[in-house]
């Protein structure tokens, strides 16, 4: 039986390869889709309408890209950043997972078992995410009547703020001092101008940013510890 030491630079090297070849694949299927599905139906694609819609495109997503790259890397680690960019559903779904999974290991951000942890908890999360869709798909019609029902349907319109107010709450609570004027700022700005709501990458680097800057200036007091 071959019993070869686990190297952990051996298995970073490898998601990273691994990671680029899956991502590769992914990005040139989602490209070719409409090709090919114009070639199959015989539509005409209009290049004329198609070169400026792209640039609307790529002028909202490419900032987004880049703030969400920088962001969930150092939270998630590149096993799990892999695996939450093909699949997606990174806030609602891989992120709180991996956090939840890291929480009860134990592991410290930034090392190897959180790497190793959020990689496994991102896979599962993955895999059940499949598993659900696909139940979902076959149990929709059935289960509309319950899922419209009036009673019942203020609860699912919660579930999202109901999970992140509880995942949240766990790392507020871990230092108050940091989090109380970011959350309450964020809050007032969300309630007097809406429309920031859907604005989440923008308002990352916003928050992020002072939230940094706070951090640092109450070290720099002595009030953090």
């Amino acid at each position: 039986m071959d019993n070869k030491e686990f190297k952990y630079d051996d298995y970073v090297d490898s998601l990273h390869l691994t990671g680029r070849i899956c991502l590769s694949i992914a990005l040139v299927m989602l490209i070719a889709a409409p090709f090919v599905v114009a070639r199959l139906t015989g539509a005409s694609i209009d290049w004329q309408g198609f070169w400026p819609a792209l640039v609307k495109v790529l002028i909202v997503y490419i900032p987004s890209c880049v703030v969400e790259f920088l962001i969930y890397v150092p939270l998630l680690g590149a096993g799990a950043c892999y695996l939450a960019f093909i699949t997606g559903n990174i806030t609602n779904l891989k992120l709180p997972c991996a956090f939840n999974s890291r929480e009860m290991a134990g592991a410290k951000v930034g090392s190897a078992e959180s790497e190793i942890i959020s990689t496994l908890s991102v896979a599962v999360s993955s895999l059940v995410t499949m598993l659900v869709i696909f139940l979902g798909v076959l149990l929709l019609i059935p289960l509309t009547p319950v899922l419209e029902n009036p009673v019942v349907k203020p609860a699912f319109d919660n579930v999202l703020p109901a999970l992140f107010g509880a995942l949240g709450m766990q790392y507020f609570s871990k230092s108050l001092k940091l989090s109380v004027f970011p959350l309450f700022l964020m809050s007032l700005l969300c309630v007097f101008v809406p429309s920031l709501i859907n604005q989440t990458s923008t308002m990352l680097i916003v928050i992020g940013g002072l939230s940094i800057g706070l951090s640092y200036l109450m070290f720099r007091k002595g009030w953090l510890k």
